[in-house]
């Protein structure tokens, strides 16, 4: 199984490093971490993640992979990232990501005609690119298996080595990493939190929320202008 992840600046590292976890409990895993050259990459938060191959350099991906982040945005528009997302999704047997990692996929025309998830602030945006946004942790279509916001890479990545090697494997490797989720609190989304904290949490994303739409719309725009004419 080659599994090929696409770093980037500003990513979550979480969104990576939760499934990366248990991709590589995989027997038969083979795990490349990409961006356009090998030099290290730096998360939102200043964490410094070394790539083992470039984009160029990248091999055909068995399991497609984007974690999210505020550097998504810019990828929205980067038509190099786009073009191999879409070369890459050719070849692939699974095309995944993880919360604003769907967006990326998106903008990239991978999602059209899909349902599709991503985080709870940010999943309106799908409908821009013609998929069908769905409020579920994990959705699986076809061959297209998204995640929701940031912790939800974990249940993705579980869920996609149900699907592929067993609920046996998947359990298996749940059990090794003492995947057993008790929150402290019985929030973390919208449906089970109160109005004032989501309110909160939307007052600070405000910065960048109009500038985040801007560009996913423009984003949706080039897609469209990029699809076959009858």
């Amino acid at each position: 199984m080659k599994i090929v992840i696409l770093l980037y600046p500003n990513m979550t590292q979480l969104d990576f490093t939760g499934p990366f976890e248990v991709f590589a409990a995989l027997p038969d895993a083979e795990i490349d971490l990409v961006w356009k050259d090998t030099e290290p990459v730096c998360d939102v938060n200043g964490l410094m993640i070394v790539p083992s191959a470039s984009l160029t350099d990248a091999p055909q991906a068995d399991l497609l992979f984007v974690p999210g982040g505020f550097g998504q945005a810019a990828l929205m528009e980067d038509d190099e990232v786009l073009g191999w997302l879409r070369q890459q999704a050719e070849g692939a047997k699974y095309v995944t990501s993880v919360c604003t990692g769907s967006l990326v996929l998106a903008a990239a025309g991978l999602l059209d005609g899909y349902r599709a998830t991503s985080h709870w602030h940010w999943i309106d945006q799908l409908k821009l690119f013609g998929a069908e946004p769905v409020s579920e942790r994990v959705v699986i279509d076809r061959n297209r298996i998204t995640g929701a916001g940031v912790s939800a890479g974990i249940d993705m990545a579980l869920s996609l080595v149900a699907e592929v090697y067993g609920e046996p494997v998947a359990r298996l490797i749940q059990l090794g990493i003492e995947y057993d989720p008790d929150p402290p609190f019985d929030g973390g989304h919208p449906s089970r939190e109160s109005e004032e904290l989501v309110a909160m949490l939307t007052a600070r994303l405000a910065d960048i929320e109009e500038a985040r739409w801007e560009v996913a719309e423009r984003a949706a725009a080039r897609m469209k202008e990029r699809e076959p004419t009858d």
